[in-house]
């Protein structure tokens, strides 16, 4: 079967390699899935240039963690799905709800678990989620990261709620989804990136605020006016380094700054003595359970809701998508047709 593979140690976006592997079949409660889509996070082109934790990648590792597909076969003892079912691998292995476990999670995409970039991918039936149907295989490969992360910052985590304030940092999938997700609970959303363009979309979108933080480097005053004085009740903040402080400086009195990534870096200096007056918080959020998955799918079943797709490119132009993802030229989901 053909796979897109990332190379032993690679250090840079030529490590991704096209290749073929043998078909796998499934065992005791596994699914053998046709993979027809396939999305790309920040994360992926990390693991590509060995930046991701543990540093180059130890083993030729398929790539990629998000994908959507249809159940070709089943292996002994499988309940939960059958042949023709369509569906999502969860991004961590193991993990079905509750806390989050004590042991090191294993995630899809890089060592020891590879990815879904290939014809056909191997899932336990306990790490499988059904599909909304009213999606296409397209947009669907776009929820089991960037979907899920947001859904736990402001849902399952944040319990958003109407009236609130969210800060969206940046128009990635992560972000967009939160856009999307605030304005469903009721919540009023700013959004800052450095494009106009961009901008009108958000607001095209739902968003009521919109800043250009190149313009308006001093960005966090003006969610303060958006938010009459108050702050953001939530900070959906993936900026890291460039953005961490600022977003501190503007989160409202009992809020909390959802830190999901760190697109400009992790060298950020902060003072956490920010957070005390207000009783603010920061919390870490590693995307999901399976079971936030499942929430999460029949709320976007019950309200339709439309992942945004920015550009599909096809399986033999997998590195154009990364470059793609790269360049920052996105307003949503980069997304392979398999």
């Amino acid at each position: 079967m053909r796979a897109f593979e990332i190379a032993k140690g690679s250090t840079t976006l030529e490590g991704l390699r096209a290749t073929t592997r043998p078909e796998p079949t499934p065992r005791a409660g596994q699914l053998l899935v046709r993979m027809r889509a396939a999305s790309l996070n920040y994360r992926d082109m990390m693991i590509a240039r060995g930046m991701y934790m543990g540093g180059p990648v130890s083993a030729n590792t398929i790539a990629l963690s998000d994908g959507a597909g249809e159940v070709l076969a089943v292996g002994p003892g499988v309940t939960r799905f059958r042949v023709g079912d369509r569906v999502a691998g969860t991004f961590f292995r193991g993990w079905q709800d509750g806390p989050q476990p004590a042991a090191m999670l294993v995630a899809l995409g890089a060592p020891p678990a590879d990815g879904v970039l290939a014809d056909q991918v191997l899932f336990d039936e306990q790490d499988t989620v059904a599909l909304p149907a009213h999606l296409s295989m397209e947009a669907a490969a776009t929820l089991p990261c960037a979907g899920l992360t947001a859904w736990h910052a402001l849902i399952e985590n944040g319990r958003v709620k109407p009236g609130d304030t969210v800060l969206v940092i940046g128009t990635g999938g992560v972000s967009i989804f939160a856009l999307q997700f605030a304005r469903l609970a009721g919540a009023r959303v700013v959004v800052i990136s450095s494009s106009d363009e961009k901008l009108q979309r958000a607001r095209a979108l739902g968003a009521e605020g919109a800043i250009n933080y190149k313009t308006t480097p001093d960005w966090e005053r003006e969610v303060l006016v958006f938010s009459h004085g108050r702050g953001a009740d939530h900070v959906i903040e993936v900026g890291g380094a460039d953005t961490l402080a600022r977003s501190l400086a503007c989160v409202a009195p009992g809020g909390c700054v959802a830190l999901i990534g760190a697109v400009s870096g992790f060298g950020a200096e902060i003072n956490p003595f920010a957070l005390l007056a207000k009783q603010a918080s920061i919390r870490g959020v590693y995307v999901g359970t399976r079971g936030m998955f499942e929430r999460m799918n029949t709320a976007i079943a019950s309200h339709k809701l439309a992942p945004v797709v920015d550009k599909v490119f096809g399986f033999e132009d997998a590195p154009a998508a990364f470059r793609h993802l790269e360049s920052g030229a996105h307003f949503g989901k980069v997304v392979i047709r398999l």
